[in-house]
């Protein structure tokens, strides 16, 4: 096994970091998507809207922890970096796996999440459709 270097932890604080700007991007969607869900909501008070908003909340939560295990995976390759920097190699070694098992799950979410977006996504087209179909 080839030593780990300061170099392969770090490789994935680009690919991280882009992660998390789209993690934070379906986050702020979704919460604006839910203030205008709440607004007309408020003035027509419709099952439909309860349904989407409860499918709003689960992704919203998913995107949460998506979040959670995404940062903690750069917290744990910066600890990575740090075990190397004070000749902790050993050690370095296994806070780095930990970090890619926290990025795996991150990912994971993810495919979760988009999952139950296209779900989502399938019940506005079918409702679309059966109104195009009353006409």
């Amino acid at each position: 096994m080839e030593a780990l270097t300061l170099t392969t932890p770090a490789l994935l604080f680009s690919a991280i970091s882009l992660i998390m700007l789209a993690y934070t991007n379906r986050f702020l969607a979704y919460a604006a998507v839910i203030r205008n869900l709440h607004d007309i909501y408020l003035e027509r008070k419709e099952a439909s809207l309860i349904r989407q908003i409860n499918n709003l909340k689960l992704r919203l939560n998913l995107t949460r922890w998506m979040q959670i295990f995404g940062i903690s995976s750069l917290l744990f390759c910066v600890l990575t970096m740090f075990l190397i920097y004070i000749h902790q190699q050993s050690l370095a070694v296994w806070v780095f796996g930990f970090a890619l098992i926290l990025l795996i799950i991150s990912l994971a979410l993810l495919i979760k999440e988009i999952q139950i977006s296209a779900d989502a996504l399938k019940h506005h087209i079918a409702d679309i459709e059966e109104h195009l179909g009353k006409k």
